[in-house]
């Protein structure tokens, strides 16, 4: 796992997109979407950080993280935006690793991990659950501008 680098833009687009395209998502996204995301990385991490994960130096898949403050949680929050594992790298320990990493770097500082699953996706939620990941009891509404 490394942190993405300027020279990680079409990698990270087209992983982006293979993302967006499984059934871990309902929807796909404008193209724009992915680059101003990225461009954001490029700027700083005050907002999201985003990491390439990598088997044995080949890219493996990435995670995408967004900060925020949380009265709820008492302080600090990371929310696990995106994960995802190529199809040909699941299954080998990847995501137990990056989890651990996560639970490492966060230790001090962060009041929350969170993250959303599609209920279907019975390999993530299983993934999470191990993880030590809980269920909410929140349902989300959103506007989008």
């Amino acid at each position: 796992m490394r942190r993405i680098q300027p020279g990680d833009r079409a990698l990270y687009i087209r992983m982006v997109q293979e993302f967006y395209r499984t059934d871990a998502v309902d929807h796909e996204i404008p193209v724009e979407n992915i680059e101003n995301t990225f461009e954001e990385l490029m700027r700083g991490d005050a907002y999201a950080e985003a990491y390439i994960l990598e088997d044995q130096g080949q890219p493996a898949g990435y995670m995408l993280l967004a900060k925020t403050f949380s009265q709820e949680a008492g302080g600090p929050v990371v929310w696990i935006e995106e994960i995802y594992i190529r199809p040909e790298y699941q299954g080998k320990g990847i995501g137990s690793r990056v989890f651990k990493k996560l639970d490492a770097m966060f230790d001090a500082g962060v009041y929350r991990l969170r993250l959303e699953v599609e209920k279907t996706n019975i390999r993530a939620v299983e993934l999470y659950e191990r993880q030590g990941y809980t269920w909410l009891a929140y349902d989300q509404m959103i506007k989008d501008k």
